[in-house]
């Protein structure tokens, strides 16, 4: 006992001048040993629960209503709580006055002939579902979330006793005066709010907001207003990342891509960035050049009449030169990139237009570059220099963008550890016998964790350094690399063949090598060499992974390495939908295990309203807990047990009359 006593006292004195600080805070024994009570009940709650999507591509509409459904579990909440009590009709209708309170509430209104009727009934629903959903949360935190107007009615209503009698007409009295007052519809909205808003504890995106979908700017809109969210960033999303910073190459290639596929709204419409120079410029050059290999990919977006489409083509085509001179200097600047065999202008023979790659000549099925410079073809004319140059100032200068990006940054990274999985959107880069790759950085080599630290903090150096310093523009570079270097873990590939798909009809040219990974990757013992590499030794901790869609169609399971690897890239963006034969996985990581979720098309906000559709998914619970799990066993209550242990040093410090308590007078 002695000793024991004596090792506390060494602890108090080596942690005094910080227990000196926390007694601040905590000014009495009282308030200390409240802490402790509060935060030890804390850990024994149920954990809250996680929510996974990976590869959204802009699909803006599809990923509102994921995030409002939850991926389900607002329709399971609704189907646990009420069982037969209600018939299946009933239990659709108030899902969907859950997930778009305003609209729906709109069409009850002229629905229903007794609207006050269904109000009652209806509120007494939502606050019997928002009752089971904020049950897992300590009151403080429910009160924290609890929207301004209606804090005190809600949290009254919340702690109801359902079997009670002494208090059943004073909350009958509350719902009625709700009612009369005509405040209804507006306390609709905030319960069912607030429902979205208990039902996910934290959302977590996989990468890949950008690009082939119409407004990636919204989904990102909606991520800034989100309770609690991280990003790992994807590839599509860097190449934003880079835009913003002011990289050129970065800036060419997130238009060509905008191009590519239609969809100029998001770079337009959402970021406010203008396009006519590089029109100008494409009707200048290639006016007559019908652009047939530039035609874009119009399948997902049918906005744009005839002229339009072929205009469209003409910039493609523009944009893409300027890109592929762009990656000549990138490439001819940084020799440890290891990508000279990129440098694919320079190998074009404009006397018989053919190209010979890998010791193969191919010939070209475009033979108009009416800007290529044959005696130095990375050189941009006078004119392309202009258009950039404007495009440039665009982008810098959008502040919802630059915004966005910052977001980006703060809430993201390459990869995280949270809850004992890892997650990331691409691959860590291995050797082809499945060790990890030596990658060269400067003058340093860099493998597995110290790769992805490296790589993340050089992203942040070239969007925060001063524009004209070479910090700055090496960060600018690393992250063009990390869209598209063949070591990449954003990439994950030997080489993007972009000129080839446009310039080449044979496919064999167009194949891209995927790295080792991706066939390691399917196996336990790589799995859990990875998760050890980054500090994850538990038997419960696994891979989340995105990037490379699952082609559920022809039998892929997502489920890779016995459990240990799970990818939630299902084809979420409408551009992979005949590929995958799905609309994406989600993954909830709830108390009481994993469940993948997979996705059936989902087609508009206004039928999933009117006709009360939703999106037809299905549920895979693979991996169960054994024993419940709590807030002890997470990241967030190894934090809450250090503070126990702090607050335990306090309390026992004024016991022992080491630090003296602060009463008020």
């Amino acid at each position: 006992m002695l000793l024991e006593s004596n090792t506390k006292n060494e602890e108090i004195k080596r942690n005094l001048k910080y227990l000196i600080l926390l007694s601040k805070q905590y000014p009495t024994i009282n308030e200390a040993a409240t802490e402790i009570i509060n935060l030890q009940a804390i850990l024994n709650l149920p954990k809250g629960t996680e929510h996974f999507l990976s590869d959204v591509h802009g699909e803006y509409e599809q990923f509102i209503h994921v995030l409002k459904n939850a991926s389900g579990v607002v329709k399971r909440k609704i189907d646990d709580i009420f069982g037969n009590r209600l018939m299946q009709s009933e239990k659709k209708s108030l899902a969907t006055l859950i997930y778009y309170p305003e609209q729906k509430l709109d069409i009850m209104l002229n629905q229903e002939e007794n609207i006050d009727d269904w109000y009652k009934i209806t509120l007494y629903r939502l606050i019997e579902v928002c009752r089971n959903v904020s049950s897992k949360y300590t009151r403080s935190k429910v009160r924290k979330a609890l929207p301004k107007e209606f804090a005190y009615i809600i949290e009254e209503l919340l702690h109801e006793q359902p079997k009670g009698v002494d208090k059943q007409e004073y909350y009958d009295e509350i719902i009625k005066t709700i009612i009369s007052i005509d405040r209804a519809k507006e306390f609709i909205t905030a319960i069912s709010k607030l429902i979205q808003r208990l039902v996910i504890d934290r959302l977590h995106i996989i990468g890949d907001i950008f690009d082939r979908g119409p407004r990636a700017d919204i989904i990102i809109d909606k991520l800034e207003e989100y309770h609690a969210v991280d990003v790992q960033w994807g590839n599509h999303d860097i190449l934003w990342m880079g835009a913003a910073s002011g990289s050129l190459v970065c800036m060419a290639n997130v238009v060509r891509i905008s191009a590519r596929y239609a969809n100029l709204s998001t770079i337009e419409d959402g970021y406010g960035i203008n396009l006519l120079p590089l029109a100008t410029f494409a009707m200048d050059f290639y006016g007559s050049d019908k652009c047939e290999r530039f035609t874009p990919k119009i399948e997902t977006n049918k906005k744009y009449n005839l002229k339009e489409i072929e205009l469209i083509g003409k910039m493609h085509k523009a944009i893409s030169i300027i890109q592929f001179k762009l990656e000549g200097e990138v490439i001819k600047r940084h020799p440890e990139f290891k990508m000279e065999h990129r440098l694919l202008l320079s190998k074009i023979n404009f006397e018989d237009n053919t190209i010979e790659l890998e010791g193969k000549k191919y010939k070209l099925n475009d033979t108009n570059f009416p800007t290529i410079d044959k005696n130095d073809p990375y050189k941009l004319s006078p004119e392309e220099k202009e258009v950039i140059g404007k495009l440039k100032l665009s982008f810098i200068n959008s502040e919802k963008l630059n915004r966005h990006v910052r977001f980006l940054f703060s809430h993201g990274s390459l990869y995280l550890k949270f809850n004992s999985n890892l997650l990331y959107h691409g691959c860590i880069p291995l050797n082809e016998d499945g060790s990890f790759k030596d990658v060269l950085i400067g003058k340093h080599n860099y493998k597995g964790k110290n790769l992805l630290d490296k790589l993340d903090a050089l992203a942040r150096e070239g969007f925060f350094y001063n524009e004209n310093s070479k910090d700055s523009e090496y960060g600018d570079d690393m992250i063009w690399y990390l869209w598209t270097g063949p070591f990449s873990p954003l990439f994950g590939k030997e080489k993007m063949t972009t000129f080839e798909r446009y310039f080449i009809n044979d496919k064999k040219a167009h194949i891209e090598k995927k790295d080792p990974y991706y066939h390691y990757r399917d196996e336990e013992e790589t799995c859990t060499n990875i998760l050890k590499e980054f500090g994850l030794q538990s038997e419960q901790s696994h891979i989340i992974n995105g990037h490379v869609p699952v082609e559920s169609k022809n039998g892929e399971n997502p489920i890779k390495a016995n459990g240990k690897l799970i990818v939630i890239d299902g084809g979420f963006s409408k551009a992979y939908h005949s590929k995958t034969g799905i609309a994406g996985y989600t993954l909830i990581y709830n108390s009481f295990g994993l469940q993948l979720v997979s996705h059936e098309l989902f087609e508009t906000t206004e039928k999933a309203i009117k006709e009360e559709t939703d999106i037809l998914s299905s549920t895979v619970i693979f991996e169960k807990a054994v024993k419940r799990k709590r807030v002890g066993d997470t990241d967030v209550g190894r934090d809450l047990k250090k503070q126990l242990e702090e607050l335990n040093l306090l309390l026992l410090a004024y016991k022992k009359g080491i630090i003296k308590e602060f009463v008020k007078k």
